[in-house]
């Protein structure tokens, strides 16, 4: 899979500022919150250009988190960071075993049952509680007529095959659903 080079994801979001020091709020969209301040640098869009951040120092407060961005010490100087996204490059995110995927690498894939039929393409994924679930979009000429599918991602159950180079996911799954 050729990733672009400049290719950034979101990870969470600053929030407004906090205190007079210039600390900021943190909404973090990691599985385990503190995970985000591993992922260095961070990148915000600002104004259409990406500038990097640096975490100087960061803290839990109540449920959430709040962070001292690198030369920014006083509230003033925080404000224009309020309610942005915080990206960061995917290649500082841990390495996974074969068997294991980001999320963000199945958008896209094209999606074939275990008897060859064209499904559609992977344009969303769903957290249930139980199991996670593609949102595959259905070709315009679906012999169904589906315009979308919901299959539950359930390795060896549904999830037969997925793989990386071809873009392919292969499960095991009733088209007509």
């Amino acid at each position: 899979m050729s990733e672009q080079k400049n290719e950034k994801i979101v990870v969470g979001k600053l929030g407004s500022s906090y205190g007079i020091r210039g600390w900021l709020k943190v909404f973090s969209y990691t599985d385990n919150g503190e995970s985000i301040f591993d992922y260095a640098p961070w990148f915000i869009n600002q104004k259409g250009k990406i500038v990097e951040l640096n975490v100087e120092s960061w803290k839990r407060h109540n449920s959430g988190y709040v962070c001292k961005l690198a030369g920014v010490d006083v509230r003033e100087d925080a404000q224009p960071y309020a309610n942005v996204e915080i990206l960061i490059d995917p290649v500082v995110l841990p390495a996974l075993s074969e068997e294991e995927f980001y999320w963000r690498e199945l958008f896209g894939m094209q999606v074939y049952t275990t008897k060859g039929y064209h499904l559609g393409e992977v344009t969303d994924l769903m957290e249930t509680g139980s199991n996670d679930v593609l949102v595959v979009k259905a070709n315009l000429k679906d012999a169904f007529g589906q315009k979308e599918r919901l299959i539950p991602y359930l390795e060896e159950q549904v999830i037969k095959n997925v793989d990386r180079e071809a873009q392919r996911i292969e499960v095991d799954w009733d088209p007509g659903f």
